[in-house]
């Protein structure tokens, strides 16, 4: 589950705006379609875009479903999940675990994807930078826990497979997980299935335990 709601507050806002880097539009799409926890939510900000939410900077609100209620006499529009990005995208190989709105950027079944291994246990698969923002997956063995680390920037991480916990929670398929500087953090996959997972990251990952520093040299 998100534990930054308001952070996930503003990521939706961005998102109902089309303000957000091209790879966290594709995230947040991604999400709606996993979750139908937001969609109403979402689609509630769209419809405000009349009234000036491009000219806004998005803001968390602290108890947004009363802040909609009043602004809306109506049930909020509900978002088709197969279009939640902004039109179907063609699929290329129909992978189930990959949502529609990734499928621009994630062109292949992840099974036929160039991995590569960084840590035992740990590959991924970067997509370069796009928009300002490097897109990328993790696939990380199941029980697995990955080196402690920070960033420089900001990292924007939705489960596809599986899940994982950090010191700011629990977060399972369709999750959305928010790391920047002030997070220093050691994800560990669940067991039993392995934890694949879609990042955007604006900024560079610092390793910061022990085992990471070792590593680092050999991280490019």
């Amino acid at each position: 589950m998100e534990k930054n709601v308001t952070g996930l507050d503003e990521l939706l806002a961005g998102f109902a705006a089309g303000t957000l880097a091209a790879p966290a539009q594709a995230l947040v799409g991604a999400h709606l379609e996993l979750s139908g926890a937001n969609r109403d939510y979402v689609a509630s900000l769209e419809a405000l875009g009349g009234l000036g939410i491009e000219e806004t900077e998005p803001v968390g609100l602290s108890d947004r479903d009363a802040a909609l209620a009043a602004v809306f006499a109506s049930e909020p529009i509900a978002l088709d999940p197969e279009t939640v990005a902004g039109g179907a995208v063609e699929r290329h190989g129909d992978d189930p675990r990959l949502p529609d709105s990734l499928k621009d950027i994630v062109r292949q079944p992840l099974g036929e994807l160039p991995w590569k291994t960084l840590l035992p246990g740990v590959k991924e698969c970067k997509f370069g930078e796009i928009d300002g923002c490097v897109a990328s997956l993790l696939w990380v063995r199941a029980g697995r826990a990955m080196p402690s680390h920070t960033h420089e920037g900001t990292e924007l991480t939705l489960v596809l497979q599986g899940g994982f916990s950090d010191e700011d929670g629990h977060f399972l398929r369709g999750d959305i997980a928010f790391a920047d500087h002030e997070v220093d953090h050691k994800p560990i996959a669940d067991e039993g299935e392995d934890c694949i997972c879609f990042a955007v990251t604006e900024g560079s990952l610092r390793l910061t335990g022990p085992v990471g520093r070792f590593f680092a040299p050999f991280l490019k």
